[in-house]
């Protein structure tokens, strides 16, 4: 079409560009002279993507940091079981071996807990979501766990007489109750129920401090602080009237492995398996964790190459038009 219009148009459009071009070229040198540089860099500053990632990763890490110091937002709702002003006196935290992002149980420690969790606390509290065969490979071998699941006496049938039998306990069998039903855990305790101890990490505020906390945290009521017959004082526990006694003490059981057995020791080790028992896939997901991250990184390097492979010779290119000039215009 252009081949059919005169040359006296082709030549109109050629000014005509120039002098939009120019036109264009002394507006640009005349914005830039009117004394705005400093507001429109700003302006550049406030719209690039680096100035976006920078206001999003500092407000993201000045709420991690202040979740880490007081536990919450303050116009944020709990998301826990109980939140802190229920809990009483709020625990400390202790240096836990699994506190760390590539760091694993202390599986000695976890031996130990469920040696404590055995003889003291198994007389009153279940832990009912965990089976003899989450032992293995964990705190102990298999022949060790089959002899300990052996010793129980299990319920089982009907057999070809219809009739229920007991046998001896199975890696397959979960932990026995110590009371048949609640009824018999409350008549037992006064009225108290003893809470299941499978979830009780996750179901309290502070986890495994919470817990290493009351077990060590039992004092004299202070003056003024009256405690009904039958209760304790602990002020970790919400109310500071607790209905179980102090049953932990100094030399009360004996580890295999000579560990002296101090109230702090026993209490650590049995958090430390209470932790356990209620995140037990807590090793094998920072494994997997690390795993992703490398491949992750691996990808991300590799897509990234082969973006700017793929593209640098496009996005550097240049598209230059040589108008005909001279015979070539004909």
């Amino acid at each position: 079409m252009l081949s059919r219009l005169p040359k006296a148009a082709l030549s109109i459009h050629h000014v005509a560009a120039g002098a939009s071009r120019q036109a264009v070229r002394s507006g640009s040198v005349r914005f830039v002279s009117t004394g705005a540089p400093t507001s429109n860099a700003f302006q550049r500053a406030l719209n690039s993507r680096a100035a976006l990632g920078s206001a999003v990763l500092m407000t993201v890490g000045s709420v991690a940091w202040y979740t880490h110091l007081y536990g919450s937002l303050p116009f944020i709702g709990e998301v826990h079981a109980s939140s802190p002003a229920e809990e009483g006196l709020h625990p400390p935290a202790y240096p836990w071996s699994s506190s760390g992002w590539l760091d694993s149980f202390d599986h000695s420690s976890i031996r130990r807990g469920y040696q404590v969790y055995r003889e003291v606390c198994a007389a009153c509290h279940s832990l009912d979501r965990i089976a003899w065969r989450n032992l293995v490979g964990v705190s102990h071998t298999v022949d060790e766990t089959r002899t300990m699941a052996e010793e129980v006496e299990y319920t089982d049938g009907p057999d070809d007489q219809g009739e229920m039998f007991q046998r001896p306990g199975k890696l397959s069998d979960y932990m026995p109750a110590p009371y048949p039903n609640e009824e018999a855990a409350r008549a037992s305790n006064a009225g108290a129920l003893p809470p299941d101890l499978s979830l009780i990490v996750k179901a309290r505020h502070g986890g495994a401090d919470y817990i290493f906390a009351l077990l060590t945290g039992y004092v004299d009521p202070p003056a003024g602080v009256e405690i009904r017959e039958g209760m304790n004082y602990n002020p970790y526990f919400p109310g500071g009237a607790i209905s179980m006694p102090r049953v932990i003490f100094d030399g009360l059981v004996e580890y295999d492995d000579g560990t002296p057995a101090t109230t702090s020791q026993m209490a650590k080790d049995v958090a430390t398996f209470l932790h356990w028992a209620a995140e037990p896939e807590h090793d094998e997901r920072k494994k997997n964790g690390i795993k992703a991250i490398i491949l992750f990184s691996a990808l991300t390097a590799i897509s990234l190459y082969v973006k700017r492979f793929k593209w640098a010779s496009l996005k550097a290119r240049k598209i230059i038009y040589n108008p005909p000039t001279g015979k070539n215009m004909h």
